[in-house]
Order: structure tokens, then C-alpha cells, then sequence
């Protein structure tokens, strides 16, 4: 598999990518999304960002995002750490 690849209008990205970016271990990654303590979203961009993808990935303190182009390529990452403070409800939201 590619580290992101996109099937049926489903986009699969690596987990060892999500892992790295939500700065965890793979097996406590795959443990934390199989309780639903990782949650994801997935955005196509319009106008300008055509062809483009944002993937976002949410744990309990870290916001890790990943933009695509329709190849999969990565474009550019960002995480965002919030220490021992709770992600705000406003950064679960699509867009936030």
C-alpha cells in the first residue's frame, strides 16, 4: 500500500503516518481508534483547492493534519499539541 491511497471514493492512509503525527505508538494508535478514541474527518477541497484532500485526526490532546493532492501525495502536515489540556470542542468540528 501506498502511505495514502484513495479506492472508491474511500480515502486509506497509513497508520504508521497518523501514529507519527498524533505523536503515538502504532499498536497504542490502532488500541485508541478501536475504542473511538481517535476520530477522523476527511475534507475535498473546491474552487482553488480542487483535487486536493485534508485528513484530520483527533486524539485527546493532539490535532495532527495531513493535506493531499489526488495522487496522494502528502502536501503538508501540521500537528497541533495541547499538553495536558483537552482538545477544545471548537477544533472537532470539520473546519475548525
Amino acid at each position: 500500500m501506498k502511505p495514502i491511497e484513495f479506492e472508491n471514493g474511500i480515502v486509506q492512509i497509513d497508520a504508521a503516518i497518523v501514529a507519527e503525527g498524533l505523536g503515538l505508538e502504532l499498536p497504542l494508535l490502532q488500541q485508541e481508534m478501536r475504542a473511538g478514541k481517535i476520530t477522523s474527518f476527511a475534507e475535498r477541497g473546491v474552487d482553488a483547492d480542487s483535487g486536493r484532500h485534508r485528513l484530520t485526526f483527533l486524539s485527546a490532546h493532539r490535532r495532527f493534519r495531513v493535506v493531499v493532492d489526488e495522487k496522494g501525495a502528502i502536501i503538508q502536515r501540521s500537528a497541533i499539541d495541547y499538553g495536558n489540556s483537552l482538545l477544545p470542542r471548537s477544533v472537532r468540528k470539520s473546519g475548525g
